[in-house]
């Protein structure tokens, strides 16, 4: 197993395992962690990288030109080893490339770097998903990390919110019980524009604002230090957790679980985007320890 790689400066200090690019530790100044415990009861994740799909193929499986793919919920990127291209005190680099392996379940070349990199108390995590081929490249992407709940801070877990920077009048979308997308809408649990986090609130799976309208949200408590979290670039946002767990998921999407029954084209699902031939997507995330 790879050691995780470690950029610090004097206001944050953030560990990534090359085993998925997936940031695992995010500690303050004075070594408070930020994440989650991962502990095994609940979820061992962290923070993973979801490519090419978000959320659950119908059957666990791509359509592409009319064949069959084998694809997993969330894709395979954060099951398998980047390679770490740079590294310095405040950034590293890391790369996925295709490979026969990755073609087995998704037909196509590209190659994904993530660039993580510390601006004073802001860690910005960027993406750049390269389309090599002379064809367009079908995918998604998402963010999917886990903060600390309650943070390290001594407010209560009760006393945590989510609060986003716009209104948010959408309803949310329903995760059917196999993971994909059911038809219709639930209201949204915000009361104005703040989520009081509880565990009954994801009794049923995660929260899903499909589309979201805010680019950043603020998590913490009321009278304590926060996170904020920006996501400029990714058009919906998941929010979620396993009830009894110390974590808190802020997930920002650009894709969403299929929905449920679908059977067509990758190209054509819901959420996914068009690389064009020789052409980049950029997706960007930052979290940002505000006091």
């Amino acid at each position: 197993m790879a050691d995780w790689i470690t950029i610090a400066n004097e206001h944050l200090t953030a560990a990534i395992n090359p085993l998925g690019a997936e940031l695992s530790s995010l500690k303050d100044a004075d070594g408070r962690e930020l994440m989650t415990n991962a502990d095994p009861a609940f979820w061992t994740g962290r923070a993973p990288l979801l490519f090419p799909v978000v959320g659950k193929p119908a059957d666990e499986t791509i359509r592409v030109d009319g064949g069959l793919y084998p694809m997993k919920q969330h894709g395979f990127a954060r099951r398998l080893p980047f390679a770490v291209i740079e590294q310095g005190n405040t950034r590293a680099l890391f790369r996925l490339t295709a490979s026969e392996e990755t073609r087995t379940h998704y037909p196509f070349d590209f190659t994904l770097d993530a660039l993580f990199r510390l601006d004073d108390a802001t860690l910005c995590i960027e993406i750049t998903i390269h389309n090599p081929a002379d064809t367009p490249l079908p995918a998604s992407f998402g963010f999917h990390p886990a903060f600390a709940w309650p943070l390290p801070y001594g407010r209560d877990r009760a006393d945590h919110r989510i609060t986003f920077a716009r209104d948010e009048p959408t309803a949310l979308r329903v995760i059917a019980a196999d993971g994909t997308i059911a038809p219709g809408t639930k209201p949204s649990p915000l009361d104005g524009r703040t989520l009081a986090l509880a565990d009954d609130l994801f009794v049923h799976d995660a929260l899903v604002w499909d589309p979201v309208r805010s680019t950043r949200v603020c998590y913490g408590a009321s009278d304590g230090p926060s996170l904020e979290i920006a996501f400029p670039d990714t058009p919906m946002l998941g929010i979620w957790t396993k009830p009894g767990a110390q974590y808190i998921c802020v997930e920002p999407w650009h894709g969403i679980a299929d929905p449920e029954g679908y059977a067509g084209e990758l190209a054509d699902k819901p959420g996914i985007f068009l690389i064009p031939p020789g052409g980049a997507k950029h997706i960007v995330m930052s979290v940002t320890r505000v006091p």
